[in-house]
């Protein structure tokens, strides 16, 4: 298994009791995690005084509960800058869990020694998007939400890449499929 250590804003503090305690950036977060099946102690005041917890509801979804919490900020993975903000349903508009495999094909594409064409479906924030830009891939950025896209070219301003070879596209898979059939 690759893990993502290599970041300097996030880190997952402590686990238990279904939850995890984050820090992201200056900001500690307590969210639901259903891959935490210990119950060990919470000895880290930060469980107490967080930035912001999330509490799941007994009939599915939840909502968070804010002390102190900006309705956005910013994090850095290496040369990549994002913009986060609270989702109703948990997020916080990045899988930090995920720069592993950023670095993996970013590697790839730096050594790639032609010119790399990336195609990035349901991308969310953009981190996938982000890094091969910045690697040098030319990125066919797509999901279904408008405002995630929006939010992706937000990151993509904030990291300095936003004039890189990229498409942004508003589309579902079905719709996507379809039309790259015709």
């Amino acid at each position: 298994m690759w893990i993502a250590d290599n970041w300097k804003d996030y880190e997952v503090l402590d686990t238990s009791s279904g939850e995890k305690l984050e820090r992201w950036g200056d900001y500690f977060l307590v969210r639901p995690d259903p891959q935490v099946i210990s119950n060990t102690p919470k000895h880290d005041k930060k469980w107490f005084k967080p930035n912001g917890h999330y509490h799941r509801s007994n009939k599915g979804g939840g909502q968070w509960q804010f002390f102190n919490l900006p309705e956005q900020w910013t994090i850095n993975y290496k040369d990549l800058t994002f913009n986060l903000k609270p989702f109703s349903f948990k997020h916080t508009g990045l899988f930090p869990e995920q720069a592993t495999n950023w670095d993996w094909f970013s590697e790839k594409i730096r050594n790639a020694g032609r010119p790399v064409k990336v195609l990035n479906l349901f991308a969310y924030t953009g981190g996938a998007t982000l890094a091969a830009l910045n690697a040098g891939a030319h990125v066919t950025h797509v999901d279904a939400s408008k405002g995630v896209v929006a939010w992706a070219k937000e990151n993509a301003t904030s990291s300095g890449l936003i004039d890189k070879p990229v498409r942004w596209l508003v589309r579902s898979e079905e719709r996507f499929s379809r039309n790259a059939e015709t």
